[in-house]
């Protein structure tokens, strides 16, 4: 848990959240940088499933109309929270099919960067995916491996989110594509992942748990994967199996070290 300088939104008796008309001009700012900046860098599964949600630019849309998009293809849903939320609801809400989103948005000055995640990352990041049934199927298995499980064991299963559904990387026929919110949310490292600065390697489950990252700095190492049946076919028990291997090796020498 750590400390965050912005307040979570509340919703009314209605279940809406209010929001100023400063902080919608920031989501259509947001918006209307981000979609053009996807072409020829995002795989074209999220950009179809973008296309199917039909975001507002000019508003931030309310949580029962993104889950409204979601529930019917693959039976998630969005649960507004505040910005910060511990392990153990993040988890249980994943393996409740409900994926939290941070109720607020980021201020105007602070429109190129943010480490915690705001609704813009989370809404235009992640939920377009939550309607690919493969996509789906992953991240539910992956809040199944996280309930209950050590502060050790979540370590290795943080490792395992941020390379791939924040920062994922996946082959096409045209090279490497987008798919990790963290990089089709945002412009700066949407282009540097793609760049060719920084490494890139082969999608390996074990490596994943043994290697650290960042949340300060362009990553500068991203794992890509062949498809979405990668993650797909990864099993809770195959999860579990990988991080009891790891826990044997050690993680105190990482395969990769950061500087």
């Amino acid at each position: 848990m750590k400390m965050t300088t912005y307040l979570a939104k509340t919703s009314d008796e209605f279940g809406k959240i209010h929001y100023t008309a400063k902080e919608h001009k920031v989501w259509q700012a947001l918006i209307e940088r981000q979609t053009p900046a996807l072409k020829n860098a995002a795989c074209d599964s999220y950009i179809g499933a973008l296309e199917q949600m039909s975001f507002p630019s000019d508003r931030i849309p309310q949580c029962d109309e993104v889950s409204e998009k979601i529930h019917h293809s693959s039976g998630w849903s969005v649960t507004p929270v505040s910005a910060i939320i511990s392990f153990d609801r993040f988890f249980n809400l994943l393996a409740n099919k409900q994926f939290p989103v941070a109720s607020f948005i980021r201020r105007a000055e602070g429109l190129d960067y943010l480490q915690e995640p705001d609704i813009f990352h989370e809404v235009f990041g992640h939920t377009p995916l939550l309607s690919d049934a493969q996509f789906a199927h992953f991240t539910h298995t992956y809040g199944l491996a996280g309930v209950g499980a050590t502060d050790e064991e979540r370590v290795m299963l943080a490792r395992l989110y941020w390379f791939t559904v924040e920062f994922g990387l996946i082959k096409t026929a045209h090279g490497n594509r987008a798919y990790g919110a963290g990089l089709v949310s945002s412009i700066g490292e949407l282009q540097y992942a793609l760049s060719g600065k920084p490494i890139v390697k082969e999608f390996d489950l074990l490596e994943v748990f043994r290697t650290p990252y960042r949340i300060d700095i362009y990553q500068p190492i991203y794992f890509v994967i062949e498809s979405f049946d990668q993650l797909f076919d990864l099993t809770l028990s195959e999860v579990k199996l990988a991080i009891k291997t790891v826990q044997e090796m050690g993680m105190e020498e990482p395969l990769f070290a950061m500087n």
